[in-house]
């Protein structure tokens, strides 16, 4: 018999019971449309992971004041003011393949400009802190070197801090008070969004940090430093070169703690995305065991459809069908009952993916790769799970069927 005829049998047997053929559907629809939806999900996730990480520049090394350990209290990073402005020079000094070094001071405090205020993040930084961040600038300039040494009170504010304090007026030049000290604006910053952490960047002030030190924290210390390599191959090289001068300065004996955690740009990139990594493969895992159980209902329903159809297995075999032929009947029964639901499936789950995306805005990415997948996946399923009723429909006696009430 020709497939042909075949597939026209097996649909036209689908089509009997329209209802109990769209159950049946239901478990593969579900399963592969949650396969769509939950990759995207995990797709939208790591991008947004990797953007982020990209916000803190290109070959960045972050070094924290911390993590040290004292008569079994731990500080965790920016615990301790372990770190000095020394250290900074000494890094970009004695460092090969470091070419940028900006000292961070960092506090909470009230702005305000005319009568609006504001509570936020103040940062203290180096006059290279923009580049190493490439963070652009969407009015006026940054703070110079000579800010930095006559220790100015000139500012960069990010541009949230331009929303709330200015609204539209253009506020290059206008006065803000940092704890009712005048700072100058000189810029403002092209908004990044949120940070690994998950709080807004633009939410910043950010001053030179001899200013920070002695005008707004009042301390010596750093609280971190930004350093900068000229490739992303010297990463890992200046890490360890870093960790070992600030060792050495800080007089740390062998076998002690340090009281400063090194991160590179990828550890960080490693660590942000290895909790959205492991929830893609939760998700998935999820996704995949609702296939498994839309092939397992597949399984039930052509079982009990072999049991109904036997004395018209019988007829068919009497006139000449062959074992075979009942064998591929019911196979491609399954098989157009797995690849309908997975083709909704799909449809389903690119809605879905698109809607979270619109009501929640939650990026998602819809991968070309998972759809291919989806789809040939309940494929497969349907192929496995209706094998076995396809083949005990194709062992059927041809004298016992067509005996069978």
């Amino acid at each position: 018999m020709r497939v042909s005829s075949t597939f026209k049998i097996a649909l036209r047997a689908l089509r009997r019971n329209k209802m109990r053929t769209i159950l049946t559907m239901l478990g593969i629809i579900i399963g592969v449309g949650a396969v769509i939806a939950m990759v995207g999900i995990g797709n939208g996730a790591r991008s947004q992971v990797e953007s982020q990480i990209a916000s803190l520049g290109e070959n960045v090394i972050l070094i924290f004041s911390g993590n040290f350990s004292a008569g079994g209290v731990h500080s965790g990073w920016g615990g301790a003011g372990t770190l000095k402005v020394e250290d900074a020079t000494a890094i970009e000094r004695e460092v090969p393949h470091v070419v940028a070094v900006s000292p961070e001071v960092r506090g909470s405090a009230q702005v305000a400009a005319g009568n609006q205020n504001w509570f936020t993040q103040i940062l203290g930084e180096d006059a290279d802190y923009f580049d190493i961040r490439k963070w652009p600038f969407i009015a006026g300039t940054g703070f110079t070197d000579q800010d930095l040494r006559s220790s100015n009170k000139v500012a960069v504010i990010g541009k949230t801090i331009a929303t709330q304090l200015y609204g539209s007026a253009d506020c290059v030049g206008q006065i803000l008070r940092i704890k009712n000290v005048p700072f100058t604006v000189l810029g403002v910053l092209a908004p990044k969004g949120l940070s690994l952490m998950g709080t807004d960047q633009d939410d910043v002030v950010i001053v030179p940090y001899t200013s920070g030190m002695k005008r707004i924290m009042g301390t010596t210390v750093l609280r971190g430093m930004n350093v900068q390599t000229d490739s992303a191959d010297s990463l890992q090289q200046a890490q360890q070169q870093i960790a070992q001068l600030l060792r050495q300065r800080h007089r740390i004996a062998p076998g002690k703690d340090d009281d400063f955690t090194v991160r590179n740009q990828q550890e960080i990139a490693e660590m942000a995305t290895a909790t959205s990594r492991i929830m893609g493969w939760l998700l998935l895992a999820i996704a995949v065991v609702s296939l498994v159980v839309g092939g397992i209902g597949i399984m039930n329903i052509m079982l009990v459809s072999v049991t109904e159809r036997t004395r018209e297995i019988g007829i068919r075999m009497a006139v000449g069908a062959h074992g075979n032929d009942i064998l591929l009947q019911f196979l491609i029964e399954a098989i157009t009952l797995s690849s309908l639901g997975g083709l909704i499936g799909i449809l389903i789950g690119i809605v879905t993916s698109k809607g979270i995306t619109h009501f929640t805005n939650w990026p998602t990415s819809v991968s070309p790769i998972a759809v291919i997948a989806s789809f040939l996946f309940s494929a497969a399923v349907g192929i496995f799970f209706g094998f076995y009723p396809a083949r005990k429909a194709a062992a059927l006696d041809p004298i016992d069927a067509l005996r069978y009430e």
